[in-house]
Parts: structure tokens; sequence; C-alpha cells
């Protein structure tokens, strides 16, 4: 992180971290206070109201391309996302579908190479190992079990995810569009992507008692629109090298409201929060110039993108 640029890049990553770690707080939502065996709905709840509430609030309807760019970018970050997750943190332990989540960064890695074009340096492979086998060493236990449908939902969601931030950074933004307008249209598309699938699987909607509603609100609105407004314009500013292994902060805060609702940590899983919180940090920075490492930053060069114009 070159010195000039250390101070603003610095608030941006902060910012820009609250996304995932208002996300770390998904797993104990759903599986204290939400009606289990209904991801559809938890996933519609929490996308489609958030959507049209910044929808009413931003009054910008996409033009041109961006019609089909903004439903890509809502099925991928929203529409196959939420239900896949939810999914996920029904089906598996918190600490098996937090480890699958923490791979993204290194699916990021390899979809840039394919869709901007960019080199990792062996740097940020190191730190994105590093950091899966960090949250691994904190949230799986001896006693966790697998689940055929729950890994392949954690393994798609997390998927879909790295696709929709290569391809977010890839397009940037159009001219004049801010950051919650953008994620007004894609909470929007991936809802009424996800009402008629909601509709044909799930049938009438479950009961919700007060804990439910207060998880749903939470969920649209902290984990929703604020979370991915924020996202949306760190992503936009920052290398994608450096904003996808913030997602780390989802299983960490995880753990921490676990530590929070009595649960302890042994010495093994604080050797992983280390090691997790080590390559997040290690992440945000360019190589040291000793290591011999090449800089190659993901996000310079002509695959830059700020305001909808490539750079």
């Amino acid at each position: 992180m070159p010195s000039d640029e250390a101070p603003g890049r610095a608030g941006v990553v902060l910012l820009t971290a609250l996304a995932p770690a208002a996300w770390g707080t998904t797993y104990a939502v759903t599986t204290e206070l939400l009606p289990a065996g209904h991801p559809l709905f938890a996933a519609l709840m929490r996308a489609l109201p958030a959507g049209l509430v910044a929808l009413a609030v931003a009054r910008v309807l996409p033009r041109g391309a961006w019609w089909w760019k903004a439903a890509v970018l809502g099925v991928l970050n929203i529409g196959a996302l939420f239900p896949l997750l939810f999914i996920a943190a029904e089906r598996l332990p918190g600490g098996v579908a937090a480890t699958l989540s923490a791979t993204q960064p290194l699916l990021v890695a390899g979809l840039a190479v394919l869709v901007l074009r960019d080199r990792p340096t062996a740097w940020r492979w190191a730190w994105g190992v590093t950091g899966v086998a960090g949250v691994g060493l904190v949230v799986l236990g001896p006693q966790a079990r697998m689940d055929g449908v729950g890994v392949l939902a954690g393994l798609g969601g997390t998927a879909a995810m790295a696709g929709g931030v290569v391809l977010t950074k890839r397009w940037g933004r159009p001219a004049g569009v801010g950051p919650l307008t953008l994620a007004a249209w894609q909470l929007t598309a991936g809802g009424l992507v996800l009402l008629p699938l909601t509709v044909l699987v799930e049938g009438a909607p479950p009961g919700v008692d007060a804990g439910a509603a207060g998880g749903y609100l939470w969920l649209g609105s902290m984990g929703g629109l604020i979370a991915y407004t924020v996202w949306f314009r760190g992503i936009g500013r920052l290398p994608v090298g450096a904003s996808a292994p913030l997602v780390l902060l989802s299983p960490l805060v995880a753990t921490v409201v676990g530590v929070g609702l009595g649960e302890t940590l042994n010495a093994a899983q604080a050797v992983g929060f280390v090691l997790a919180s080590a390559a997040l940090v290690a992440a945000q920075f360019d190589p040291p110039k000793r290591l011999g490492i090449p800089r190659t930053r993901i996000g310079q060069g002509r695959t830059r993108i700020e305001g909808g114009r490539t750079r």
C-alpha cells in the first residue's frame, strides 16, 4: 500500500469491512430467530423489501445495457447467494459453512485471471490459503458433520458471490450512479427472481413471531441494504485482491458472537483467529520489496474501473 494512498485507502477498507462484519451475524440470526425450513422465504425477506425501499429513495432505474448487467449481478450477489447461504446455515454447522465461505478470496483470485486478466501475486495466494487455514482452525471442531446438500450450497453461494465481486469490479458503475442505487438495483432484481421461486417451492410463508420479525429486519437492513451499499462502494475503489479477503471477517465475527453467547476458544482456535486476522490485514498491502515478489496489484492498469470508466 503506497504511503501517499494509505490514509484514504485505510478509511475505505474500514468502511467496506462493515459489510462482511454484518454478514457474520447471519448464522446466529438464522439459527436463533428465524423459522427453520424456509431458506427461500428468508432470502426473499432479506432482499426484496430492502431493494424496493432503496429504489424508492434512489429513484433511478437502469438504462441500456445496465438492465441486463444489474440483473446478472442481482442474481449472483443476491438471488443465488442468499438462498444458498441460508440452506448452508440450516444444514451445516456454522464452522463448516464459514470455512467454505472463507475460500472466496481464492475463487476471486482465480476468476480475476480469467475475467480481469490480472495475475494475483504469490503474496496474495499465500495469504489466501493462510486465511482459509486460520478460519478452519477457528470454526471446525472434531464434531463437525458434513451434509452433501449443505456443502454444495455453501460452495455454490461462495462461487456466486465471487463471480459477483469480479463482475462488479469489471463493470464498475454507470456515470452518476452511486452505491446505494447499485445496491437497490441488485437487491430488487435478486428479490424479484426469488419471489416466484419462493411461492412455487415453499408455498405459504411461515408464521412470523416477534423474534423472527426482528431477525428479518436486521438481515434486510444492516445485513442487506446498508451492508451492500458500503460493499459496492468499497469494491469499486479497492483492488479486488484487497477487498475479497475482507470476507474473512464474517466467520471471525460469527466466532466472536458465539463467544458472547457463552462459547469458549481453545488454543488451536486462538491460533487460527490470529492467522485469519493476519491474512486479512496482510492482503491490504503490497508484498515487501525485500522478498523479491512481483508487485502486480489486482485492479491496476486497464482493469481498474472508477465511475463507469476503464482506466
